[in-house]
C-alpha cells in the first residue's frame, strides 16, 4: 500500500475548515444586517472546500490502486461500504431523529420522504457529498478504465475535461429545469445536484491523474509554485469580482453566492487553483508549530464533516435564547466555537471507536470487529 502523502491529509483538513465556513456564512444570514465582506470571507474564499473533497478521495484511490495492478472488486466495496455508506446511513438517521424530536414533525419516517431523505442526502445539508462520493466509488471500473488514458497525455485530457465541465455545470445550473410535470423526473431533476457526479468529474479525475503522475505532480508543484499562487490568487480575484459585480447589480448576498458558486465556471477554475495551490503550500517544509494542528484537523475531518451541523444547531439555539444577533463578532465567534466543538466530539467519537469497534463501523468506518474463533 502505498504512503499517505501528508500535503494531501492537510488538504483535508483545511477543506473541513471551509466546509465550517461556508455553513457558518449560512447562519450568518439570520441576522439583522449581513456584512457582505465577512459573508465573502465566509462563503467565496471556501468555494473549494466540498469539491477538493473530490479531488483528495480521487488521489487516495489511485494512489493505493493504481491502473494495470489487480483490484479485488468485492474487497474494495465492502471496504467503502463499511468506510462510506454505512456511516451515511446511520448518520441518516440520526439526524432524522433530531430533526423529528427537536420539530416533532415525524411524517419524515413515512413514505416518499424517507425514501427522499436517503436517496439525495436530504437528512443534513453536508450529507450529499456522501451520496455523491458513493456515486463515485460505485463507478470504479470506469474510472480505472479512463484513468490511464488522461494520465498518459493530461495536458489536453485535463484541458478538454476542463472546459466540458464547466459547459456542463452551466446546462445544469442554468438551462435545465429543475421541476417537471412527472413526479419521478422533478425527483430526479430537483435533486440532481446531490446526486449527479458529472458535476465534479473532471477535479476527481484531476486527482486520480495527480496520483498516478504523483511524481510529475510533485515537481510541477514545486517548480511553478510562484505561479500557481498567483494562478490561485487571479481566480479568487474573479470569483470575489463576479459577487461584488452581482452585489452591485442589485443582488441579495445569498442570490449572489447562488450565482457565484462552486459549480458556476469561476468555481470550477477556483478549485483547480485551489488543489493545485494548497499542495504546493503543503509539500514543503513547514514551520513546526503548524505541523500539530494540521495533523489534527486532517486526522478528524471525517467525522467533523458528520457532527458540525450538531454543533451549529445547538450553538444556534443558545444565541438565539440569549438574546445575541448574528452580528460579525457573534458571527467569528459562532465559527471558532463550531470547530472546536466538532473537534472535541470528533475526538470523542475516536476513543469511543476504540473502546467499542462495532460503534466505530457505524460511525466513522473505522474500527474493526473482533473476530470470534470457532468454539469460544
Amino acid at each position: 500500500m502505498a504512503e499517505r502523502v501528508k500535503a494531501v491529509e492537510y488538504i483535508r483538513g483545511a477543506a473541513m475548515l471551509g466546509v465550517v465556513g461556508i455553513h457558518t456564512g449560512a447562519y450568518s444570514l439570520t441576522g439583522p444586517e449581513v456584512n457582505v465582506h465577512l459573508f465573502a470571507l465566509l462563503e467565496i474564499f471556501t468555494r473549494f472546500s466540498v469539491p477538493i473533497f473530490f479531488f483528495v478521495s480521487a488521489f487516495g484511490l489511485f494512489r493505493q490502486h493504481r491502473p494495470g495492478e489487480p483490484l479485488d472488486y468485492a474487497a474494495f466495496y465492502r471496504r467503502r461500504a463499511l468506510t462510506v455508506l454505512v456511516p451515511y446511513l446511520v448518520w441518516s438517521l440520526l439526524y432524522m431523529w433530531h430533526y423529528a424530536a427537536t420539530t416533532g414533525e415525524e411524517h419524515i419516517w413515512g413514505a416518499p420522504h424517507i425514501y427522499e431523505f436517503l436517496l439525495f442526502g436530504l437528512a443534513s445539508y453536508q450529507l450529499y457529498f456522501l451520496v455523491i462520493l458513493v456515486w463515485f466509488y460505485a463507478l470504479m471500473p470506469l474510472w480505472r478504465a479512463v484513468v490511464p488514458a488522461v494520465a498518459a497525455r493530461p495536458l489536453p485530457w485535463l484541458g478538454a475535461l476542463l472546459a466540458a465541465q464547466m459547459a456542463f455545470n452551466y446546462w445544469s445550473c442554468q438551462v435545465l429545469p429543475f421541476r417537471a410535470d412527472d413526479y419521478y423526473v422533478d425527483l430526479a431533476l430537483r435533486h440532481r445536484l446531490s446526486y449527479w457526479v458529472l458535476h465534479y468529474v473532471f477535479v476527481f479525475l484531476l486527482g486520480a491523474v495527480c496520483a498516478v503522475r504523483f511524481d510529475d505532480f510533485r515537481a510541477l508543484a514545486a517548480s511553478y509554485r510562484r505561479a500557481i499562487g498567483m494562478f490561485f490568487a487571479l481566480s479568487l480575484a474573479a470569483l470575489l469580482g463576479h459577487y461584488y459585480w452581482l452585489l452591485a447589480g442589485g443582488y441579495d448576498p445569498e442570490r449572489a453566492l447562488n450565482a457565484a458558486q462552486q459549480l458556476s465556471p469561476g468555481g470550477v477554475v477556483y478549485t483547480l487553483a485551489a488543489c493545485l495551490y494548497l499542495f504546493a503550500v503543503f509539500d514543503r517544509p513547514l514551520p513546526p508549530g503548524l505541523v500539530p494542528p494540521l495533523a489534527l484537523l486532517a486526522r478528524h475531518s471525517y467525522a467533523v464533516y458528520l457532527v458540525h451541523p450538531l454543533a451549529m444547531f445547538h450553538l444556534a439555539k443558545g444565541l438565539d435564547t440569549a438574546g445575541l444577533a448574528m452580528a460579525p463578532p457573534v458571527v467569528a465567534g459562532f465559527y471558532v466555537v463550531t470547530v472546536a466543538a466538532s473537534l472535541l466530539l470528533a475526538a470523542a467519537l475516536a476513543r469511543a471507536a476504540a473502546a467499542a469497534p462495532a460503534l466505530g463501523l457505524l460511525l466513522t468506518g473505522t474500527g474493526r470487529l473482533r473476530k470470534v474463533k470457532p468454539g469460544t
